[in-house]
């Protein structure tokens, strides 16, 4: 039974579930932030005023900078952004870690084209579980850090490498008003919280050019189905996409106002440049590097994803929103089934 955790980022989702955890009185957690400065403010403060303003957090959360704090942990909660989890499973690893390993981060990893991953993108189990001594899994679904934080009702999904994980996972996070269910399809999981973001990227854009309801509608639905055949690709089931970790994900993401990723949408509707819009942001969108790694996989596989081409050549490629919708709107009709 898991009596301690760490939680590995001290951004907003990190600092949430961290704070999750430790309203439960029946865990030791404790909140790891990279910067120690960060660390120490937050532990004097006892909030996150970057991330995670106006929440207090308990006394009973320790706050450290000290990658030590690993090395007797029953579980390990990554809440880094996707690209910096080698990385860090390297440090935990040094630092003497051998705990299972969960992460809350959604995309893709990219690295040098290999045989076991001859595209060069990854999902982060393909990567993580061959060399971790541990099961490893996915924290994912639809959830806005400040409304988790806010105790508002959620409802999110765990997929592990072993099921008894999963399981174990989801028994802790159930608490409050947080809901977990336990899922056996880790691709699937991981496949729906990396495009989501894409899609999402595409609707903040399609709203911010006054397209309407139908619109984002149309495109929501469309993205879902292009999501399925490259879940099936890779090895997903198409029904983990009806649940939580694909079209609830999907719908907050592309239409709740807290959504970063829907923000560039927006921003990018506006004819601001990328750069200016990222730093801007102050977070991490994790739909960026996702439109060009799904378009990788899509090609790899041979799978159709016209929307994730479309914004991936909006973000990388000079076209313009306008003129991505444009062209959306002139392929050829098919059956929908297709």
């Amino acid at each position: 039974m898991i009596s301690t955790a760490v939680v590995l980022g001290a951004g907003a989702w990190g600092t949430t579930v961290a704070l999750h955890l430790a309203r439960r009185g029946d865990l030791a957690v404790t909140l790891w932030a990279r910067d120690t400065a960060q660390a120490s403010a937050i532990a004097a403060a006892r909030v996150n005023e970057r991330y995670l303003p106006g929440v207090a957090l308990p006394e009973t959360l320790a706050v450290t900078s000290d990658l030590g704090a690993v090395a007797g942990a029953g579980l390990l909660i990554a809440g880094t952004p996707i690209a910096a989890l080698p990385a860090l499973a390297a440090a935990l690893a040094k630092a003497g870690a051998r705990a299972p390993l969960v992460w809350l981060s959604k995309g893709f990893l990219t690295l040098p084209p290999t045989t076991a991953l001859p595209a060069g993108v990854a999902l982060a189990h393909q990567v993580l579980a061959p060399t971790w001594p541990a099961p490893v899994g996915v924290i994912s679904g639809p959830s806005f850090a400040e409304e988790v934080a806010r105790r508002l009702p959620t409802a999110l999904a765990v997929a592990a490498t072993d099921p008894a994980l999963a399981a174990e996972v989801a028994a802790l996070l159930r608490a409050d008003t947080l809901r977990a269910y336990e899922s056996d399809d880790l691709a699937g999981v991981e496949i729906g919280g990396a495009v989501k973001n894409v899609l999402a990227i595409a609707a903040g854009a399609s709203d911010g050019l006054g397209f309407g309801h139908n619109a984002r509608a149309a495109l929501i639905t469309r993205g879902l189905a292009e999501t399925g055949r490259l879940l099936a690709a890779l090895g997903g089931r198409p029904e983990t996409l009806m649940g939580l970790a694909g079209l609830g994900d999907l719908v907050l993401t592309c239409t709740g106002d807290l959504s970063r990723n829907r923000r560039v949408g927006l921003a990018l509707a506006r004819g601001e440049p990328l750069p200016a819009i990222l730093a801007d942001l102050g977070h991490v969108a994790e739909g960026v590097p996702a439109a060009t790694a799904a378009r990788t996989l899509a090609r790899h596989h041979g799978v159709e994803m016209p929307i994730c081409e479309a914004v991936c050549r909006v973000l990388h490629e000079g076209l313009s929103p306008r003129q991505a919708v444009e062209e959306l709107l002139k392929r050829e009709p098919r059956t929908e089934r297709h």
